[in-house]
């Protein structure tokens, strides 16, 4: 079995996940699967995938991993109680092989639906992975981290340089992944700092690093006041929930100029930073600390944290260029889990309805673009004023 604990998932389904349950728990949604490797035919996985989402759905939160999530300092009471009698539902996901391709369809509760994402993503790679290598080239992969380690410790960075794991979708197997944080926590004790993946966090002592994802602010685009103030009650809902903790800030669910128009001074002030996921990372954070002083905030007290297709050579270049300006996190990603000499999936899973109405992600990467309702993509557009984008 792939998927051996609901803790096999990253942090921010579960932080969003309690954020829901006090917020909007009567909320329904639906989520759609994309296979960006077009090229990829993944429908012959069709059965092993629907073995594996079987098993996954008989899956329970154990004693010692409620008792671990207690000690994080942010989780309440009531949703670890929550936890302690959740189930993910099999009535809630179907997966078929679909015309041209394969087919991931998740429709229900947002609040016991949320946590399909990560683990289905994880079961399909694999499921993908192991079917095509199963005597995969571990001594490649192997050496492949062991250059990536060599390359930080050749540029001598400060302590001030961190990265954290973030592969837990898009791994090459649950093994793999295994690997290589237990590999990089003892190579590089100064510059790894935690996974985003919450039962290795466990495993190894780490820090769970997450905050946030797109589907929070989508959700809010329908359970928001007017469409115009999604942005601004998504990030008024998180910081209530949260009182200061976690205080990363996603922003790139219209934009970033549209989430800069949002984020205003309250918000500079009230969140410890801001994720980049999408556009030109030397961009984003140009503009973002522009932001920052343009609204009177000292730079050096934020964070920036990037997390868009990430490598060693690219977050050593952001880091030199941003280290004396602001504080910064890399979260990296399929680089790092899923790199042994084969060309990975590039899938995902995405939020496009919420109460019956359509809601988008608008990312500064065109091909990141969501929304199964042209005419409501139009209108969001409109809303936050992207001209470029109007036709």
């Amino acid at each position: 079995m792939q998927i051996e604990s609901l803790l096999d998932t990253d942090l921010y389904k579960l932080t969003m996940m309690q954020a829901v349950l006090h917020n909007a728990p009567e909320a329904n949604v639906a989520y759609r699967f994309v296979n960006r490797s077009s090229e990829v035919d993944l429908r012959p996985y069709c059965e092993a995938i629907n073995r594996e989402i079987d098993a996954l759905c008989e899956l329970r939160f154990g004693k010692a991993e409620l008792a671990y999530l207690s000690t994080l300092g942010f989780f309440r009471s009531e949703f670890l109680e929550f936890l302690r009698i959740f189930q993910l539902n099999r009535e809630f996901i179907q997966v078929s092989e679909g015309d041209e391709n394969l087919q991931i369809s998740i429709k229900g509760p947002w609040l016991h639906t949320i946590l399909f994402e990560v683990p289905v993503l994880a079961i399909v790679s694999e499921a993908y992975t192991t079917t095509n290598f199963p005597a995969p080239n571990l001594a490649e992969g192997r050496a492949r981290i062991e250059e990536k380690v060599s390359t930080i410790k050749q540029a001598n960075v400060s302590a001030a340089y961190n990265i954290t794991d973030f592969g837990t979708r898009r791994r090459f197997s649950r093994a793999w992944q295994c690997e290589v944080v237990k590999t990089l926590q003892a190579q590089l004790p100064d510059h790894f700092v935690g996974t985003s993946n919450v039962k290795l966090a466990m495993q190894f002592g780490l820090k769970p690093i997450g905050t946030m994802a797109h589907e929070y602010f989508q959700a809010y685009q329908a359970l928001g006041r007017r469409l115009v103030d999604s942005q601004k009650d998504a990030l008024q809902s998180w910081a209530n929930e949260y009182r200061g903790n976690l205080g990363i800030a996603l922003s790139d669910i219209v934009g970033i100029d549209a989430f800069l128009r949002d984020f205003d001074l309250y918000f500079c002030k009230l969140f410890d930073g801001v994720r980049h996921d999408s556009g030109d990372p030397f961009t984003w954070g140009d503009k973002v600390l522009a932001h920052y002083e343009a609204n009177g905030i000292d730079t050096h007290t934020k964070s920036l944290v990037f997390s868009d297709n990430l490598t060693i050579p690219k977050t050593l270049a952001l880091f030199n260029y941003f280290h004396e300006r602001a504080q910064l996190g890399f979260g990296i990603g399929t680089n790092l889990t899923n790199d042994l000499g084969y060309k990975p999936l590039s899938i995902v899973i995405k939020m496009t309805r919420c109460n019956e109405q359509p809601v988008a992600k608008i990312s500064d990467e065109p091909n990141k673009i969501i929304c199964d309702d042209p005419s409501y993509l139009k209108y969001l557009r409109h809303v936050f004023k992207l001209e470029d984008d109007i036709d």
